[in-house]
């Protein structure tokens, strides 16, 4: 879909706009079908035109908001309970392995965002160099690793442990086990995110990495980076992306920012009420639940749900 023009919203808390309080006669149709492409098909939709750039903060939260609406529920991304996250680098140390990399302006290698069904990124403005994004088919990987290694196949069906970054909830351990090629009802769901793997080591209680799980995420890595089964390209000013948590992966290239580029991004993780099944080792990552519709987001007690209008 391109040049997606949206009316200029008004001004109230975005999370207080639902489907009552607007109209897209020409539009919402677009956005359901964008939706449905990257749930239950190829895995991803791009969307051209919003124009960010002639909005206020407040009128580009409404609107990316009101996109987001067509697609599922937002749920929090964070411990601070951010329904809209800022995507932009605010000085955060990459080196340390417990930072979250999106609030630093380092390459984020491939993974996909696992606490939600469907990832959007909205650009309000790219950076001076760098900072292209990559999306590759998880299940492609998986077809191309079975057809290559079926050892590291089944090894990557079997338990992998992930790291919470201090995000716990309440009356949880700070890690949890979740395999990362989930067959369930039919479905092929893929959740990856290595950084996150080798976290988990910090802990006594998980078990090492063997030399066949380090072999496995290195074939993994190579594979989605790979020109066959993966594309990149530079985010521009009123850009969405809108892509499958279960089925495509995403990366980051590394960039540089200067007073007149700041690269910035909005980012929503939805649940829709109409995503396929999981298994219930998901409810871990999925804040409880696998039930569709009601799964998904990073819930920490005392954290209220909000929309900040800055990176924090």
């Amino acid at each position: 879909m391109a040049h997606a023009l949206l009316p200029c919203p008004t001004l109230r808390r975005p999370q207080d706009i639902d489907f009552a309080d607007f109209t897209l006669p020409t539009l919402s149709d677009s956005l359901l079908e964008a939706g449905q492409e990257a749930q239950f098909g190829r895995g991803w939709s791009l969307i051209r035109g919003v124009p960010v750039w002639r909005y206020s903060r407040q009128q580009q939260l409404a609107a990316y908001w009101i996109l987001g609406l067509h697609w599922g529920r937002a749920v929090p991304q964070n411990a601070r309970g951010h329904l809209i996250g800022h995507i932009k680098d605010i000085g955060h140390d990459p080196k340390n392995p417990l930072t979250r990399l999106y609030a630093t302006n380092a390459a984020q290698p491939w993974h996909n965002d696992g606490p939600a069904d469907l990832v959007s990124l909205l650009c309000l403005s790219d950076a001076e160099e760098g900072g292209d994004s990559g999306w590759s088919s998880s299940i492609s990987v998986h077809n191309e690793i079975l057809r290559r290694a079926p050892h590291l196949a089944a090894l990557l069906a079997g338990p992998w442990f992930f790291d919470r970054k201090t995000e716990v909830p309440e009356g949880k351990k700070p890690f949890f086990e979740i395999p990362v090629f989930n067959y369930h009802k039919g479905y092929l769901s893929v959740n990856y995110s290595d950084n996150y793997y080798h976290l988990s080591q910090r802990h006594a209680e998980v078990p090492k990495l063997t030399a066949e799980h380090h072999e496995a995420m290195r074939l993994f890595n190579e594979l989605a980076s790979g020109p066959e089964l993966s594309l990149r390209m530079v985010l521009r000013a009123g850009d969405v992306q809108l892509l499958s948590n279960h089925t495509c992966l995403h990366y980051r290239g590394a960039f540089r920012d200067s007073p007149a580029h700041t690269r910035h991004l909005l980012r929503l993780w939805l649940s829709p009420p109409n995503d396929r099944p999981l298994p219930e080792c998901y409810a871990e990552i999925m804040a409880g639940s696998v039930v569709p519709g009601k799964r998904g987001g990073i819930i920490i007690q005392g954290a209220t749900p909000n929309i900040p209008e800055e990176a924090e």
